[in-house]
């Protein structure tokens, strides 16, 4: 939502310095004697964690696509795609499957029962292997010009639970026909819709806590709803994590507009998706603690089709792009997770206890009780976690943190007291098991470098970071280590740029603004782009063509461009089946117009994705080797 340079949130008024300020003069020099310097001596200076060998063959085994601008899906030779579940189309609930209407004339109550909008992570969750298995997703925002035969023309109370219905998450089950074909199972018994309505609990120190009670709710331990859900994580245990992002955005504020814990979170006056009008929650001048309420990772067992998603408050509150677990050796939970927006911060949560065997349910408080710590990167390439716990250092109840409860609620308070680095959006993370280096794409930061921020280093070394990077490190120790090394794994750009800080220093096929990152089974890192369309083939972006889908072999940091996307889309959200034959990916908001919020009249203005004949519809696609290969060899 709102994924333009000039409307991403900017709230971080701390004095905490950026990435660009921790570097020494001589490291400063980068753009000066060339990007190479970052991919040579600085990847060089982590040595092991910077190439995990050069043993083996080769990664990647596929022939690049070509950049595109057309309205359609492109994949390597040798490969196949197919379309899945788009927006619309019923999750499989039994007795209830209303079919999508191309004219958007869904009600609220049948959207319930649909697919939501706008596809973002998703994971696969195997039933019977690589053959049958649960596909589980995010839907991250809506366009009311498409989601609306008239837009915002008209707006009444069905308008607002139609649109919170369209957000959350969808739960299908799918199966691979014998001719390789992937198909929804309908009805399932566990075809599930999470929406921005939908009853969820609340657990862990924010619990109960002063700030989380409502007059709706005065115990503060139910919630209703998740929205704005962007990434999202598996873990080890079987279930599944979602963020939830840029909640700002869906409250209204007519009340107290100098109310700085809101400032701090960005809400502003005037702001608001006009659900308020209909349901009164999102007023937040009215309702004040309404929007401590998000924020937060959601936990969801997709294998019990009776449990209650639950947020998990010791996890954190923030702009949360996702969560991505890992384990450490003696079995206890690590979970990062970034905030997509300018200048704010890179989480780690460490759960006290250690994992159960036995799945959700033997797991049911793991994340509810740990260690929380924000990142700060120094300027020698290393970094160390603080720790964000109430009566440590500056988190006092004198400085406004009465509670741990208070801590976790103002995450982003707490981590302007301790002095963590600000970064250029960090977004999705992605681990790879094998050689334990953990990664994080920093999609861009058009106001790098400006009257607030003017210095540029080895770290993040481009004013107006237009073209954004993948930063890497790994942890000393295990992943619950206090500190870690890190560098640049890549900076996107092109190299046929005119600005020094546009260029780049891809080795390989040249892309912008990464934003969904994943490593498979084999160690290859897949990279998704999400360029604005108020950019795409403008300017510094007009040789990019459409987002796209790379490929990164991460020992020798060549990236091959995969697949591209139609017009106007994101691609997001990469999984696979356990045997890598199957790879998932989504479409989000093919044909978005540069403002965002399609023209009701004119719907098919830009894309027809998938149909060809329709409105746009977000979708996942399914891409198979026509041999039955591992993707990407």
């Amino acid at each position: 939502m709102a994924k333009d340079f000039e409307t991403m949130e900017d709230s971080n008024r701390s004095s905490n310095p950026s990435i660009h300020d921790l570097s020494d003069p001589a490291r400063r020099r980068v753009l000066q004697g060339g990007l190479g310097l970052l991919s040579g001596g600085l990847l060089a200076s982590l040595g092991g964690c910077a190439s995990p060998g050069s043993e083996g063959g080769p990664l990647l085994g596929f022939k690049s696509v070509p950049l595109s601008s057309a309205d359609a899906i492109q994949v390597p030779e040798g490969y196949a795609s197919q379309v899945l579940m788009p927006w619309g189309e019923p999750v499989g609930i039994a007795g209830a499957m209303p079919a999508f209407k191309p004219d958007a004339s869904n009600s609220g109550a049948e959207q319930e029962l649909q697919m939501g909008m706008h596809h973002d992570g998703l994971h696969y969750y195997a039933l019977d292997g690589a053959r049958r298995g649960l596909l589980v997703m995010n839907h991250e925002y809506v366009d009311n010009g498409l989601l609306f035969a008239d837009g915002e023309k008209t707006w009444n109370a069905d308008k607002v639970r139609k649109a919170q219905a369209a957000h959350g998450v969808s739960v299908t089950e799918i199966t691979q026909q014998a001719d390789g074909q992937w198909q929804a199972v309908r009805p399932s018994r566990h075809a599930r819709r999470f929406t921005a309505a939908t009853p969820m609990a609340v657990q862990g120190p924010a619990a109960g806590h002063a700030l989380m009670k409502t007059a709706a709710d005065p115990a503060g331990r139910r919630v209703l709803g998740t929205l704005n859900n962007c990434a999202s994580g598996k873990t080890p245990w079987g279930t599944y994590l979602t963020g939830e992002e840029n909640w700002a955005y869906y409250f209204a504020l007519d009340g107290d507009p100098d109310n700085a814990h809101h400032k701090r979170w960005g809400l502003r006056k005037g702001k608001g998706t006009r659900w308020h009008e209909h349901d009164e929650r999102f007023d937040a001048g009215k309702h004040p603690n309404e929007p401590n309420r998000f924020g937060w990772i959601v936990e969801i067992d997709p294998f019990d089709p009776a449990s209650t998603p639950v947020k998990r408050t010791a996890v954190g509150r923030a702009a949360h792009e996702g969560a991505t677990v890992a384990l450490t050796k003696d079995g206890r939970a690590v979970v990062y997770s970034g905030e997509d927006a300018r200048f704010e911060y890179l989480y780690k949560f460490v759960s006290k206890e250690r994992m159960k065997p036995g799945g959700g349910a033997a797991n049911a408080t793991l994340l509810d009780e740990g260690v929380l710590h924000v990142a700060r990167f120094d300027a020698d390439g290393r970094g160390r976690w603080l720790p964000l716990v109430h009566g440590q250092g500056p988190l006092t109840a004198a400085n406004g943190f009465a509670d741990q409860g208070e801590v976790v609620i103002k995450a982003r308070q707490a981590s302007d007291a301790l002095g963590a680095t600000k970064l250029d959006r960090p977004e999705w993370v992605a681990l790879d098991q094998n050689t334990r280096e953990v990664y994080c794409a920093l999609t861009n930061n058009s106001r790098r470098g400006g009257d607030k921020d003017p210095g540029t280093d080895a770290a993040n070394p481009r004013a107006n970071n237009t073209m954004g990077h993948v930063l890497r490190w790994k942890e000393a120790g295990d992943f619950d280590g206090e500190t870690f090394e890190w560098t640049h794994f890549v900076l996107a750009g092109d190299p046929a740029n005119e600005r020094a800080e546009a260029k780049g220093n891809v080795r390989g096929d040249i892309f912008g603004c990464p934003d969904g990152l994943w490593v498979d089974a084999r160690g290859v890192l897949w990279i998704g782009t999400d360029m604005s369309s108020s950019v795409m083939g403008k300017g510094e972006f007009a040789r990019l063509g459409n987002n796209m889908l790379l490929a990164a072999d991460p020992r020798s940091g060549e990236v091959r461009r995969f697949l591209t996307g139609p017009v106007g889309c994101e691609i997001t959200g990469s999984t696979m089946t356990p045997d890598g034959r199957t790879l998932f990916i989504n479409i989000q908001h093919p044909g978005e117009t540069p403002s965002e919020i399609s023209d009701p009249a004119n719907p098919m203005r830009f894309s027809r994705w998938p149909d060809g004949v329709g409105r746009p519809r977000s979708a996942t696609v399914v891409i198979r080797k026509r041999d039955g290969g591992v993707i990407g060899t």
